[in-house]
């Protein structure tokens, strides 16, 4: 793509089209581990590539539109709250371990224990009770096990997007 400006615009759109089709899809997957609220996470391995590939403000922007969207199509006005307060911290941590030249696993591992916590936080909020934390081990572990996938996913697409200088087309 030649023109500049318009890469800047059509690559985090089209991010933002395959978060949503992959939160979509994730939607459509009949995944019951007999645990309430454990999902892949598949949108969020374009969130870790977003944030090591593009600004910032790219990678913030992708992550939120692809939760609002995803909460107003899939979801209710709970669940977006939910997504939202997990996103964010998930967004947040992510960030600011990046900065530590942790590797895409590692961030990614601990943007989805970050993303249960949140998610937890604004369940405790709007339940009124902090007795909802006794599930934070099997989210821990969920999240753990959830980003490390994601993180390996993402990892690879980071690599391979590099390897054909992504970021200087």
């Amino acid at each position: 793509m030649k023109n500049s400006k318009a890469k800047k615009i059509a690559v985090p759109a089209v991010m933002i089209a395959l978060a949503f089709t992959l939160s979509y899809l994730e939607s459509l997957l009949p995944l019951n581990l007999g645990i309430p609220g454990i999902k892949l996470g598949l949108a969020n391995f374009v969130t870790v590539t977003a944030i090591y590939l593009l600004p910032p403000g790219w990678a913030f922007a992708i992550a939120l539109v692809r939760i609002l969207l995803s909460g107003l199509t899939f979801g209710n006005a709970f669940s977006l709250i939910y997504s939202l307060c997990g996103g964010l911290l998930s967004f947040g941590v992510m960030m600011a371990f990046k900065r530590t030249k942790l590797s895409p696993v590692g961030v990614s591992m601990l943007g989805g224990i970050s993303h249960n916590a949140g998610q937890l936080a604004a369940a405790a909020v709007l339940l009124g009770t902090p007795a909802i934390a006794y599930y934070m081990p099997v989210l821990l572990i969920a999240g753990t096990a959830t980003g490390l996938l994601i993180g390996i996913v993402a990892d690879q697409i980071i690599k391979r997007l590099k390897r054909i200088n992504f970021d200087k087309n």
